[in-house]
């Protein structure tokens, strides 16, 4: 049980020091309630009418490929009723694309010749909802057949949390520090982990991560270019993966920069307000302070697409909809079409470190819950439309 009341006077860093302890054993509880037995996160069970839409079949399409055999039966069944794993929808995406005359329809990764889609989330104005956006797209393009590595360069561990991962709780293991480290870096393939949501991969991180914004200041100019340090340890897995999503932190450091760098795509979440709007401002232009420094060094680096998303998006809000139209007119079609919404269900899904994609639409109510994944799906889907721009099919 965690300890409340007064905190007894003292110096300050016993005061902060008894904040951090009184906080460590409350965030501790929290996440044993939420993740007993195992503390481990699992995915929901999908009905078929979800997997049908996933999959863009209908649903008798789905029983008749029960029912002959060609679709594999999922393991539970009540009532009459299928429910499915994730695991098992992609394997039902494997069987259908096998069988499909259309290439890439079940899955539309990569083909021969398509080079590894690598997007940076970045924004240094914290409350843009950055990870919340990150974990969405993950889960958007790991549920619709797409290979995902989440990279977390954030030490706050956000995205890492949201994959599952506790470093409150069990996470002791290697992050991307260790893979980045100027002392002895273990490959990418030792830091990387499987998570509980087929299809995607993470390679966690943890506060040490903050270590490399110091290493690399004492370690300028020797060896390797920082800001190639990434795209460098991302290389020999990149096979294995479609789509890369990296979470950066809310600061325009070296680890922000080493991960634009290796970005082949760039989305700076944004939220319709004033305030928000010149914070962004002012990080747009230190970014191209930067990268022309970078530049100046003979390296040119050319994005597929650099493009803001409108996150906390509310229709009604009249002020805020004058913020998006401005957006709009400045910058066209580098606004992703679609906003992410301001939504109870996002944010309630959130304070238990999961998305949208997680919570049964049993579980709120339901005209919320459908808003709220429209919204996501939509974002999901015009992302997913610039990668396979970048691939050049559409």
């Amino acid at each position: 049980m965690f300890q409340t009341g007064p905190i007894a006077a003292g110096s300050q860093s016993d005061v902060t020091r008894e904040m951090a302890e009184r906080l460590g054993t409350a965030l501790s509880t929290h996440l044993q309630q939420v993740y007993a037995p195992d503390q481990r996160k699992s995915l929901r069970l999908f009905s078929a009418t979800e997997v049908a839409e996933l999959l863009g079949v209908s649903g008798q399409f789905l029983r008749k490929g029960h029912a002959d055999g060609s679709l594999p039966e999922p393991a539970e069944n009540r009532n009459g009723r299928r429910f499915y794993t994730g695991a098992e929808i992609w394997q039902m995406r494997e069987v259908l694309e096998a069988s499909s005359r259309s290439p890439g329809k079940y899955l539309p990764g990569r083909r021969e010749g398509d080079k590894l889609q690598i997007i940076q989330l970045m924004n240094f104005k914290g409350g843009s909802a950055k990870s919340t956006a990150a974990i969405h797209l993950c889960h958007y393009f790991a549920l619709n057949g797409y290979r995902v590595l989440a990279v977390d360069l954030d030490p706050q561990g956000s995205l890492t949390g949201f994959c599952g991962l506790q470093t409150e709780l069990e996470f002791d293991g290697p992050t991307v520090y260790d893979a980045l480290r100027y002392e002895d870096p273990l490959s990418f393939s030792d830091v990387i982990v499987d998570t509980y949501f087929p299809g995607l991969d993470l390679a966690p991180a943890r506060l040490i991560l903050s270590e490399f914004e110091t290493e690399t200041a004492v370690n300028a100019g020797r060896g390797t270019a920082f800001f190639e340090r990434l795209a460098d340890v991302i290389a020999p897995v990149e096979a294995d993966y479609d789509v890369v999503i990296i979470d950066s932190p809310p600061a325009l450091g070296f680890l922000t920069l080493t991960g634009l760098y290796a970005a082949t795509s760039v989305i700076v979440p944004m939220t319709p307000s004033m305030l928000d709007l010149a914070s962004t401002q002012q990080f747009i232009e230190m970014t191209s302070a930067y990268l022309g420094v970078i530049e100046d060094t003979g390296v040119r680096m050319d994005q597929d697409f650099f493009s803001f998303l409108i996150t906390r998006d509310d229709p009604s809000d009249i002020p805020s909809q004058q913020i998006v139209s401005l957006m709009r007119a400045l910058f066209q079609d580098r606004i992703i079409a679609s906003t992410a919404l301001r939504s109870t269900a996002i944010g309630d899904a959130a304070m238990l470190k999961m998305s949208i994609y997680e919570v049964a639409r049993s579980e709120m109510t339901r005209s919320t819950y459908d808003r709220a994944r429209a919204s996501m799906d939509a974002v999901g889907a015009d992302v997913a439309d610039m990668v396979q721009k970048a691939w050049e099919r559409t």
